[in-house]
């Protein structure tokens, strides 16, 4: 008697993963917005170390039928995949620096996004080296994508091999007399979405980016990694959301001496490096505050997952500097309407 029902169960599982399979893929089952919006779903809001149930960063911004991400870290295009986001309309990847933990997924989202149906090369956009990066995912994934077209492409299946590569835009930044300033320069114009890079101060990482994303009124601006950075607050001025990372100094310095304590003094003062380029969450609150956005939204939560995290003592003292915030997690939505002042939130 239990054969068949081993059966049964088993038809059923391979029918659901299946169709789950297909729509990720396809991004059919995708929830399309009533009315025109700016769409951000946080497909990863962790940091390099390895923590469960968050990706490696990533931000997903729709706009006027197509598909952005800021970055993307290794686990993102799973995450991507799973809530079935529409993959085939990927127009662009705007890279904020080239630490493994941003672009460590991108030969895997190029690949799947391709067979999904993209019918134009992927645009890599970013800082210099985003070139090499782009070329070096090309070349490791030649023989791939050649074993891909022999595999399925019949009928009206093709697979362009133009089509699954990825293209580079190096963003420079002016110099400092040039006007109207050194820290902002176009990266994006396209169907009512524009893109502005902004330098930002990750020493020795430079140059690094922040974006943002204007759209018919609407607007989200992305810090990436950076420590408190003034010039940030200027280019965010009066956005609706500013999504910006967060690492809270006293968990970093305990996380540190429980290293050292452990033995492990190679771990604890990499751990210790990090103190001098990144932002706390005060700090965060501050450049908020600055730039007169609507919300702050705290994300690249290296610390989240670990045993000593608790929201309230990780944003110890934002409430004093500003609100409203929120802490981002994977699968997060934000939803901007056009023609209106609000922001939606929902859960993947």
């Amino acid at each position: 008697m239990r054969a068949p029902q081993f059966s049964n169960l088993r038809a059923v599982w391979c029918a659901s993963w299946v169709l789950l399979w297909t729509f990720a893929a396809t991004g059919a089952a995708q929830t399309v917005p009533a009315g025109d919006s700016l769409k951000i779903v946080m497909c990863g809001t962790s940091g390099p170390l390895a923590v469960r149930d968050r990706a490696k960063p990533c931000v997903a911004v729709q706009a006027g039928g197509a598909l952005y991400l800021i970055d993307i870290g290794p686990e993102a295009t799973e995450n991507l995949m799973l809530w079935r986001l529409p993959l085939a309309t990927a127009r662009a990847v705007f890279i904020t620096h080239l630490h493994s933990d941003h672009i460590g997924g991108l030969g895997e989202f190029n690949m799947q996004s391709w067979v999904a149906g993209r019918s134009a090369p992927l645009a890599v956009v970013g800082p210099g080296g985003v070139d090499k990066l782009a070329a070096g995912f090309n070349l490791a994934y030649e023989t791939d994508h050649a074993f891909r077209r022999a595999h399925h492409e019949h009928g009206d299946v093709t697979l362009p091999t133009g089509a699954g590569l990825l293209s580079s835009t190096i963003v420079v930044m002016p110099g400092p007399s040039e006007p109207p300033s050194r820290h902002v320069a176009p990266a994006w114009s396209q169907a009512g979405l524009t893109v502005t890079a902004i330098e930002v101060e990750h020493s020795p990482v430079s140059p690094a980016f922040a974006y943002r994303f204007d759209y018919k009124g609407r607007s989200v601006v992305i810090s990436g990694d950076t420590r408190k950075w003034p010039p940030l607050a200027e280019a965010a001025r009066g956005a609706d959301v500013l999504i910006h990372e967060a690492q809270n100094s006293d968990m970093t310095r305990l996380l540190a001496s429980t290293l050292s304590g452990a033995g492990q003094a190679r771990q604890a003062s990499i751990m210790t490096d990090t103190l001098s380029y990144h932002t706390t969450p005060v700090e965060a609150a501050e450049i908020a505050k600055a730039a007169g956005v609507k919300v702050l939204i705290l994300s690249h939560l290296t610390q989240a997952g670990l045993p000593f995290f608790t929201p309230d003592a990780f944003t110890r003292g934002v409430d004093a500097v500003f609100t409203p915030w929120r802490l981002a997690r994977d699968g997060m939505t934000i939803e901007l309407p056009v023609g209106t002042t609000e922001i939606r939130y929902g859960q993947f």
